[in-house]
């Protein structure tokens, strides 16, 4: 029988603080945090939001990707859904859309506001069967438009009356045209007058509005997504096709045969999409999800806000302990690792990363954000919204699938589920928490998150300790 005095100690963000060292660092905004996602995928801002159903949606998604990091689409979707939400981030910005979305001339005012609605945009192109451009319809061309039952083609900018260039037009040229012609939207056309893309002056807009932008090799957005083992191979089959960066496998309990399983069907079948695997919480954990194939682990058993595993299950490492553990053995590889919830605050990202993550997720911080797509609802004059864990019963009645409610309601549920106050556009949030990351690494003396991973010391902290460290006003 094991000795119980020689247990391991595990320690929570709470438990520890970064050691203040010698600095020669001017500014801590001269540090630098860029950092990798995984094997193939680096971000300017080394912050995840988490897949999570009152947190990353396509919004979230671009939200993230705007600001350097990268969202999570959660997969309580349905396949079609989170297909269609990966599409949307990635057709977000992008100076040249390849595959706009078009519609037929024979079309009613009703049914192209309805496919505008649906992709998000405020204009389409007309087509006929063969891709002819015929005319394109914008937001100015119906906006007093009554009759939804009325024929496009009566309301369309016809083809004569429009300006489109050549496939392969150069940005510099492009952005002259849509100036001298003081239009929107520069349809692109091939040898054979067939359409072959679409240039928008709002992409144009949204690349210097958004110079830190994290995005892939073609200019889009970066987004990933996750699956579960029910109907992972098909889910991902159709993330892949819609052009999904990277697939995240979402089980509770990481270290088990069928994520690992998971991990080299899914190297094997999609050999170009980075693969994160997780959740984990210790080094043999690491170990065996890194020789199945895994691109980047995702640590975190029971830390979250709205997760009650350790106390349902009695089954966990403290955040800080399970990050340290990992990243010895993550290291030796080059295996990102994405310390996956405990957050509260800046000081944790700065901890999480100093003890050896690459990233940080992020759930509730985020949840009461404009972009999440929880709930939203006044109450006594005041806004919140709805943030839940994804083992939390309300989730687990929510989602899509074959199990019976029967079936549900049996389980112990390892989540709960409350309301958050209404916080405003996400950028506000993230703001914060890159300035106490970059304080973090200013205090330790590191410019890179390599540097601090070197550098960072931490000493533990009693209660009493802990106490110390929250502001006090003594005003009676």
């Amino acid at each position: 029988m094991e000795n119980r005095d020689n247990l391991p100690i595990g320690l929570s963000y709470d438990d520890v603080l970064l050691v203040p060292q010698y600095s020669d660092i001017p500014s801590r905004k001269l540090t630098t945090i860029k950092a990798d996602f995984s094997k193939r995928i680096a971000l300017n801002v080394p912050i995840v939001s988490a897949n999570m159903d009152t947190v990353t949606e396509s919004k979230m998604a671009i939200a993230m990707a705007h600001a350097g990091g990268i969202g999570v689409i959660h997969r309580f979707l349905t396949i079609d859904e989170e297909a269609a939400a990966v599409k949307k981030v990635k057709r977000a910005q992008n100076i040249v859309i390849e595959d706009p979305v078009t519609i037929d001339e024979g079309a009613t005012l009703g049914e192209a506001l309805e496919v505008m609605r649906a992709n998000g945009i405020t204009g389409i192109l007309v087509c006929d069967s063969k891709k002819n451009i015929q005319g394109i319809l914008t937001s100015r061309d119906v906006r007093f438009k009554k009759d939804k039952n009325i024929k496009i083609r009566t309301l369309m900018t016809p083809r004569a009356s429009l300006v489109v260039a050549q496939k392969g037009i150069s940005p510099e040229r492009a952005l002259a045209l849509l100036d001298a012609n003081k239009i929107e939207k520069l349809p692109l056309i091939d040898k054979r007058g067939h359409l072959a893309g679409l240039i928008t002056a709002t992409d144009f807009k949204k690349m210097q509005e958004y110079g830190n932008a994290a995005k892939d090799q073609d200019g889009k957005l970066l987004v990933a997504a996750a699956v579960g083992v029910k109907d992972g191979e098909e889910r991902a089959k159709a993330l892949v096709e819609a052009g999904v960066d990277a697939l995240v496998i979402d089980i509770a309990h990481g270290h088990h045969a069928l994520c690992a399983a998971l991990t080299r069907t899914f190297k094997k079948r999609f050999s170009r999409i980075d693969i994160v695997a997780g959740n984990i919480a210790t080094p043999e954990a690491a170990n065996d999800l890194i020789k199945a194939g895994a691109d980047a682990l995702k640590v975190g058993i029971g830390p979250g806000a709205a997760c009650s595993t350790r106390i349902v299950a009695g089954a966990g490492v403290p955040q800080f302990s399970a990050i340290q553990s990992i990243a010895s053995i993550a290291r030796k590889t080059k295996t990102p690792i994405i310390a996956d919830g405990g957050v509260k605050n800046s000081g944790d990202v700065a901890k999480a990363i100093g003890a050896g993550a690459n990233t940080v997720m992020i759930g509730n911080l985020f949840s009461g954000s404009y972009e999440s797509p929880g709930e939203y609802y006044i109450e006594d004059g005041a806004a919140f919204k709805i943030f839940r864990g994804m083992a939390s019963r309300d989730a687990s009645f929510d989602r899509p699938g074959k199990e019976s409610s029967a079936d549900r309601t049996d389980r112990a549920p390892e989540g709960i589920s409350f309301r958050v106050t209404y916080k405003g556009e996400v950028h506000k949030i993230l703001d914060v928490l890159v300035d106490g990351l970059q304080s973090g690494m200013s205090y330790s003396g590191a410019r890179t998150i390599a540097e601090f991973w070197e550098k960072a010391k931490f000493i533990r902290m009693t209660e009493g300790g802990l106490k110390e460290s929250m502001p006090r006003n003594y005003q009676q």
